[in-house]
């Protein structure tokens, strides 16, 4: 093949090419989106591998379990179609899920909302220190949520013999005479979770207000004090909390997940299933249906409820964050 053959092939080529754009162009010009999509088009092929990624592995997936939910499915057989049974079977004939929906209600609405103002609390008084000493107590902090073995920490602490570190001292303090079984207890186990699930809370959430509130531009405190602010609680409210929006948001998002989440802790504390169920939550139900069991419909079910319980919850906090500074 001859030199002038290869470069009338390259500019044959060329010209396909840009009557492609062109007509591409032309046909964009109809629609606004359309638009937009084609002038922002090298942004939208940079961000196509996370696209293509996040659509294989989030959206399909939740898809595919929320049209589960409606099938008898036991991975054996074909999905057979059941309507709303799964639902209903869930609210009316299962009393273990029952307890389940009140064991989570209970740790999220407690956890949610306190390790939420606990993380922000450390987050804004340590921001204070001097950047030495701040990075020290950050590391201390985050650690927990570093040591991926950590609730084992807390079994050795409620251990039921004379050994457990509870029972030790209060034998030791008179408090009480004969070891108590914290985690063979049903009375015990809730309250127990939750404080494991608050230790815990200080996570990525800690971190991302840490950054939040370093990136504020301590400028607009000088301002804020020209303009009348007169103590740190103003300061807070008008100029912190208004400028970290964002950032509360996202922490609020992983908070809520956290506190919905909350299984693999009531697991490595009191086992599966707890006594009486008393730390049997959401996941540990999805868990044992999905897990387990593998009846995949009812397990999709569950897991749908899961989904929009958290939306739902995501949608409460940003009409709260939205108030912020107003």
């Amino acid at each position: 093949m001859t030199e002038t053959t290869l470069t009338k092939k390259r500019f044959s080529l060329r010209d396909f090419f840009r009557s492609i754009d062109y007509k591409i162009d032309l046909w964009s010009r109809k629609k606004s989106w359309r638009r937009s999509l084609y002038l922002n088009r090298s942004l939208y092929l940079m961000m196509l591998p996370y696209l293509v990624l996040f659509l294989t592995f989030t959206v399909i997936p939740v898809v595919m379990s929320f049209l589960l939910s409606f099938t008898y499915f036991n991975m054996l057989e074909a999905p057979r179609w059941v309507g709303w049974q799964n639902y209903l079977d869930l609210f009316l004939n299962d009393p273990v899920f029952i307890v389940a929906i009140k064991n989570t209600l209970i740790i999220a609405v407690i956890t949610g909302p306190l390790g939420y103002i606990i993380a922000f609390v450390f987050a804004w008084l340590i921001n204070e220190l001097p950047q030495r000493l701040k990075a020290i107590i950050t590391l201390v902090f985050y650690a927990p949520s570093l040591v991926g073995g950590a609730v084992t920490i807390w079994t050795y602490i409620f251990a039921s013999d004379y050994y457990g570190y509870a029972n030790a001292y209060l034998i030791k303090w008179g408090i009480i005479h004969e070891p108590i079984t914290w985690l063979q207890n049903a009375n015990y186990i809730l309250p127990i979770v939750i404080a494991v699930q608050l230790w815990m809370s200080l996570g990525v959430n800690f971190l991302s207000l840490i950054a939040g509130l370093k990136g504020i531009d301590k400028s607009q405190y000088e301002a804020g004090a020209v303009d009348g602010i007169r103590n740190r609680w103003q300061e807070l409210w008008y100029i912190t909390l208004p400028n970290m929006k964002n950032i509360l948001v996202f922490a609020a998002v992983i908070q809520i997940s956290n506190a919905l989440s909350v299984g693999a802790v009531t697991t490595a504390l009191a086992g599966f299933p707890s006594v009486q169920y008393a730390g049997h939550t959401i996941v540990n139900h999805l868990q044992d249906y999905g897990s387990i069991r593998y009846d995949m419909g009812y397990a999709s079910a569950i897991a749908t409820i899961l989904f929009v319980a958290g939306i739902l919850l995501k949608k409460v906090i940003n009409k709260v964050i939205r108030r912020v500074g107003s």
